[in-house]
């Protein structure tokens, strides 16, 4: 996360270029949203299976990283293919996910759920939350992504499950007793999936993130190059995971 935060930094006031970053996640970690309350957590299970937690700083529920690809793209605020409101400019970048499933021959569209005040009432994992035109295979969520507009720039990150457990997530967060946590277990695996899943196989991480490259590259006409971070983007990764990731006037801020 502060990683994401110091390419949206240095993006935004023009110090580096646009970038797609892909990555994985070790140990497992759970991420909740900017406004989520950390009371959502069961910190004494969290702790005992040894899984970090962090906030994110884009809205939404809480996700557990694991067995996943995570894509990030940051760009200044200019930039025209991130340009108009949130809606519109996730509705753009989803075409490129779309066309990177699809390469997957993975059944993936993006459906216009609009999502009532009921409807995240009291839900705390983000697979479980419909959102407009979120990515769906079968009538289940498989990409789940959030947006962020600040310092000049623009970040949109999210999630892809390649495989194992979705309902894992459900053994650290809070429930009042442990027919909810069942059950919200069983509302997830109902309104999820994964890569495996949809495609009876496993498919490497390094196959999917090669499809999310040519994708984002066929379909938003960008040439992308690898790169490394800059020592501006390490130094500023390093203060904010000092200052604000790994400090409890952020993570417990809620």
């Amino acid at each position: 996360m502060a990683t994401d935060e110091a390419l949206l930094e240095t993006i935004g006031q023009q110090h580096s270029l646009p970038t797609l970053r892909l990555y994985s996640w070790e140990p497992a970690c759970l991420s909740i949203g900017y406004a989520q309350p950390c009371a959502d957590i069961d910190f004494q299970r969290l702790g005992d299976l040894g899984w970090n937690w962090v906030r994110r700083p884009t809205g939404g529920r809480a996700i557990l990283h694991t067995d996943e690809l995570t894509y990030s793209i940051i760009a200044p605020l200019a930039e025209p293919r991130v340009a108009g409101g949130v809606l519109e400019s996730y509705q753009r970048l989803s075409l490129a996910l779309i066309t990177a499933l699809h390469a997957l021959n993975i059944p993936a569209e993006a459906h216009p759920i609009h999502a009532t005040g009921n409807s995240k009432a009291n839900v705390a994992v983000c697979f479980e939350v419909p959102s407009n035109y979120e990515i769906v295979v079968n009538g289940k969520k498989l990409i789940g992504s959030a947006q962020a507009r600040r310092k000049n720039g623009v970040l949109q990150h999210g999630t892809l499950p390649l495989w194992g457990d979705l309902a894992r997530i459900t053994n650290v967060l809070y429930y009042s007793n442990e027919q909810d946590r069942n059950l919200a277990a069983l509302r997830l695996l109902s309104h999820a999936t994964t890569v495996e899943t949809v495609l009876g196989y496993r498919v490497s991480w390094e196959m999917v993130a090669q499809a999310f490259i040519e994708s984002f590259q066929s379909e938003l006409d960008l040439e992308l190059v690898k790169g490394e971070l800059s020592d501006e983007e390490i130094s500023i990764t390093e203060e904010l995971t000092r200052n604000k990731y790994n400090h409890p006037a952020w993570l417990q801020r809620l």
